[in-house]
């Protein structure tokens, strides 16, 4: 018997004519590694939430066909039935931290479940070792970065002990370190302690070899189910994305194999394109001088900064950007970026030294006044959505700002591709299409500078 069997599922959100799922077949066995691939909005969600048993009794909406675990159907089944098998991590791992510190979130399902003082304190001080979160245990949850937060998440579904571990994106706000640390986890989790594992992802290049089998998902419904070498080779000959980059690079060459990871690439590369002597590559390093006479748009000098509790984050940060440049801020999770990019657009004010964006001290600048000339986005979208329709949304952003409408909607729709969800509510879309709702109200007021914090997160 399958751990998990979804016959014929077809399911619509509350007042959505567009099914999110649609005459869905699917066996999955206990202990396979299941990969979920697809653009935004094709179905990766809905179908992690189905196998949780969240639609419809958590979001409503109308269902079609069944989803049996364990043979049974899994909406006779309660929660705590549910929680004792199957426990997912979210895109958002906000949507499921409800307490103030780190070891009483972990130890909040084990609450739920009943067991006893002992058994949790043992289960908690497990899973922090597990996962290396002794240097935060203590932490106030509010105070610890996207990717702490993240790791968090995962850790409270652990301490549970679930025989299944359904991910949705879980590494979106992980460094690329620690994104494969991740990976690795998982994986030594489906093969020493037979976890069934069901991962949403979008970055392929460090899990696509991982998984035993890789479904990919377009408009709610599964178009191929295979192995991770007949899905990439699939993909590739239709030119779909949803492969690893290096597979994507040999197939644009026109190999006849498709490697799945860099190390394949390089033995197929050597196999096809041996040379005895290596090709002299010239690089121009030469550093672009900048006329001494620019003014900088963002001017940062010995910043220091502190969080209430203590703790330190930026020491004496110097930075000059100017006008045209793009500059990507790149570091550890908890490294200080989330943190400077407040300092940029006045949301956090420096405790030494000084900010100045646009020739303004953010000192004696509000974040309204600044909102004219800068644009920000946050790492949540949700921060962002709080109107009836998409066109509601970037309308708000105009006429709080103050500025005529003109076409400028209908031009942003356009350049990010959301003509088509004009009268939508947010709220109803995936979490990739809420990320470009999100940008388009930023965008909508053509601001002089754009401060970005993982905007690509949610996004294929």
């Amino acid at each position: 018997m399958p751990l998990f069997e979804i016959k014929n599922l077809t399911y619509y959100y509350p007042e959505t004519a567009r099914p999110a799922l649609q005459n869905i077949h699917l066996a999955i066995e206990e202990g396979e590694f299941v990969l979920v691939v697809g653009g935004s909005g094709s179905g990766k969600s809905s179908l992690a939430r189905a196998l949780t048993g969240l639609i419809p009794d958590f979001y409503g909406g109308r269902i079609g066909g069944q989803v049996l675990l364990k043979g049974q159907n899994i909406q006779t089944l309660d929660r705590r039935q549910i929680a004792g098998t199957v426990g997912m991590v979210f895109q958002d791992p906000e949507q499921q931290l409800v307490m103030t510190g780190v070891q009483a979130e972990i130890a909040f399902g084990l609450e739920n479940l009943g067991l006893p003082p002992a058994e949790m304190f043992r289960r908690v001080a497990e899973v922090v070792s597990f996962l290396n979160l002794t240097p935060i245990k203590l932490s106030f949850t509010a105070g610890l970065s996207g990717g702490q937060k993240q790791k968090l998440a995962l850790a409270s579904i652990l301490a549970m002990q679930p025989g299944v571990l359904i991910l949705d994106e879980p590494t979106s706000q992980l460094d690329p370190a620690a994104a494969e640390e991740f990976f690795n986890l998982i994986k030594r989790l489906n093969e020493e302690m037979n976890f069934t594992i069901i991962l949403v992802e979008q970055r392929l290049e460090r899990c696509f070899h991982l998984a035993d089998r890789v479904l990919v998902m377009e408009n709610g419904s599964i178009v191929q189910d295979g192995s991770p070498a007949a899905a990439a080779a699939w993909q590739c000959a239709r030119g779909l994305p949803f492969v690893p980059p290096v597979a994507a690079l040999f197939a644009r060459a026109g190999s006849p194999s498709v490697p799945l990871t860099v190390k394949e690439g390089r033995l197929l590369v050597k196999k096809m394109f041996y040379r005895s002597t290596p090709a002299e590559i010239s690089l121009d390093n030469a550093k672009q001088e900048r006329p001494a006479d620019r003014t900088p748009v963002i001017d940062v000098e010995d910043l220091w900064f502190s969080y209430p509790n203590g703790n330190e984050v930026l020491h004496g940060v110097d930075l000059k950007v100017y006008s045209g440049e793009f500059v990507a801020l790149l570091g550890e999770n908890a490294a200080g970026k989330t943190t400077l990019l407040k300092h940029l657009v006045g949301l956090l004010k420096p405790d030494r030294g000084r900010v100045r964006i646009l020739e303004r001290d953010t000192r004696r600048t509000t974040p309204q006044e600044l909102a004219h000339f800068v644009g920000y986005l946050s790492q949540n979208p949700n921060d962002y959505l709080f109107q009836a329709t998409v066109a509601d949304e970037l309308r708000f952003t105009l006429t709080n700002l103050g500025l005529a409408e003109g076409d400028r909607i209908d031009r942003v729709l356009e350049k990010l591709a959301l003509e088509s969800f004009r009268a939508a509510n947010p709220r109803d879309l995936s979490s990739g299409e809420r990320q470009r709702v999100a940008l388009a109200s930023v965008m909508v007021a053509k601001p002089q500078l754009l401060v970005l914090d993982e905007p690509t997160r949610g996004l294929d």
